[in-house]
């Protein structure tokens, strides 16, 4: 599998396959992991056999989808940026056509506000079909900024970009407004393979997670985030899926949930700022239309299902590493004794990007 001419190819392989239920998608798959830390797929495929193991397997429930851009206006003072931003709630179905000139496949789901002294920073909230809606947003925002300096008296023009968005930034607004798709994943797993396949107990997991994950990242002053490594997944699956990979800054923002459930461990991983695209820019390469067709993320289906699909799937793949990693930290010395096994005697990759 070919990289592109002049960058060096990273390795990938196929991890899995993983079980997946929920609102989405009902699918066994295995999934490409584009990474230069080989221990990855090792424990990316442990997540994904225990998955294989339980019923339903992991559920995947995509609760929202949202892509955003903000631009940002002067206005004379601040009760005319107050009186703006009212009218912008009462102009919404107006903004919605004017957003959809760019594209049939835009739809303006939100707007929303902030005003510091006589500025006005509007984020504009949108569905994007099977793109993940970069360059899309951008082009309805330019329309619409143009459209309220035109008809709306008292501002001017501020930038195209107020970073109220909030892109490829790890923000407070973003963890809890969203931004791309947003997706929480479960998975039940009995007493027995806790036991058997991670070696450790539910319990160990559960206090590990408040510890670490949790308490943790409080001290460290984490920003809506309390994870272990969700940066590592979303970067090998954006990689070998043509994503914007700069988009994992906002994308590993997400929480771990741990719970001992009489023995059992309840285990979910919830990610509200998943920027995924099944179609767009980088799509076309060899290796990545290869990869999205044996996702079955190419195939005809309405219009943003192949998208939703894709973040199901790459929730999924942070859930089976995310659960692995931590298991493997409850017992002394396995973390770094797996590391140095793996790495040192690591044989030659399967296929590179």
């Amino acid at each position: 599998m070919g990289g592109v001419p002049g960058v060096a190819g990273v390795p990938m392989r196929w991890v899995g396959p993983l079980r997946i239920s929920g609102n989405v998608a009902v699918t066994q798959t295995e999934v490409p992991i584009a990474t230069y830390e080989s221990p990855l797929w090792p424990s990316v495929g442990r997540g994904a056999k225990i998955s294989m193991l339980t019923e339903p397997g992991i559920v995947a429930t995509l609760v929202d989808e949202r892509m955003t851009r903000s631009v940002l206006v002067e206005a004379t003072d601040a009760q005319t940026a107050y009186a703006t931003a009212r009218q912008l709630q009462e102009r919404r179905g107006e903004l919605g056509e004017v957003s959809g000139t760019v594209s049939r496949f835009i739809e303006l789901v939100g707007v929303r506000h902030e005003i510091t002294a006589n500025l006005l920073f509007i984020r504009f909230e949108f569905t994007t079909g099977d793109a993940a809606g970069h360059n899309m947003v951008t082009l309805a925002a330019d329309a619409l900024l143009n459209h309220l300096l035109r008809t709306m008296p008292g501002i001017s023009y501020g930038s195209i970009s107020g970073n109220y968005c909030t892109d490829k930034k790890a923000t407070a607004v973003n963890g809890i407004l969203g931004r791309g798709k947003n997706v929480v994943t479960e998975l039940l797993v009995p007493a027995r393979i806790v036991a058997d396949q991670l070696r450790t107990t539910a319990a160990k997991i559960a206090r590990l997670n408040v510890r670490k994950n949790m308490l943790g990242t409080l001290l460290a002053g984490g920003i809506r985030t309390a994870n272990a490594h969700y940066a590592n997944m979303l970067l090998g699956f954006y990689l070998a899926t043509g994503q914007d990979a700069a988009n994992i800054v906002e994308g590993s923002q997400g929480i771990t949930v741990a719970e001992d459930r009489d023995g059992d461990l309840y285990f979910s991983c919830t990610l509200p700022n998943l920027i995924v695209g099944s179609v767009g820019n980088g799509k076309s390469l060899d290796f990545v239309e290869t990869n999205l067709t044996r996702l079955g993320c190419r195939e005809r289906r309405p219009s943003g299902d192949n998208a939703r699909r894709l973040a199901v799937i790459a929730a999924a793949t942070v859930l089976c590493g995310e659960l692995s990693l931590l298991a493997a930290q409850t017992n002394p010395g396995e973390l770094m004794h797996a590391h140095v096994q793996l790495e040192r005697g690591d044989q030659p990759t399967k296929a590179e990007v």
